[in-house]
């Protein structure tokens, strides 16, 4: 799920920025540092959207860096238990898949994949139905359920299933072939 969030950072700025851009400098620094990383507790920061305020620098002794408080919104990317997403498979063996929706990687054990589907090894390694007809390999796309979640200070893991009504394979990249 995402959401839009208000967030505060200190960011530290050597002396030689200092100038009539000094706050483009902080943005960008802001950006850089801060987009594309995951906090345990909010989630994976997708997008700065604005910046509310850019606070009194305060000089860090002995160095002659200064650290400013900035409060800026931004876009966050939160899994949750029982959420519903679209991923792209990454990995499949016999213990089951890992599939990514954005930044987030996600297992599906062979036990939370449907019974009819039965897992062939070989140069493509997949989980085929009896007849066929549906395929699980790299790139397939699949509909799956978040069963779990696990946070960490810098990652966030995820259990999924596709043992459920309406939730399987998308798109079969072999179905092209």
């Amino acid at each position: 799920m995402f959401f839009h969030m208000v967030l505060e950072r200190n960011m530290q700025l050597h002396p030689r920025h200092f100038g009539r851009d000094l706050r483009d400098k902080l943005v960008a620094k802001l950006m850089k540092d801060v987009e594309g990383t995951c906090s345990g507790h909010h989630g994976f920061i997708v997008a700065i959207t604005g910046i509310e305020s850019v606070g009194k620098g305060r000089i860090r002794d002995g160095t002659g860096f200064v650290v400013f408080p900035v409060k800026y919104q931004c876009v966050v990317f939160r899994p949750f238990k029982g959420e519903i997403l679209e991923a792209v498979v990454t990995m499949v063996n016999k213990m089951g898949f890992f599939a990514e929706a954005g930044p987030v990687q996600i297992f599906v054990s062979n036990h939370l994949i449907p019974d009819d589907m039965e897992f062939q090894p070989g140069d493509i390694p997949n989980y085929t139905t009896s007849d066929g007809s549906v395929k699980i390999q790299k790139e397939s796309e699949v509909r799956l359920k978040i069963i779990g979640t696990r946070v960490d200070a810098t990652e966030i893991f995820c259990i999924g299933t596709i043992k459920d009504d309406f939730l399987g394979v998308i798109s079969d990249p072999g179905a092209n072939s």
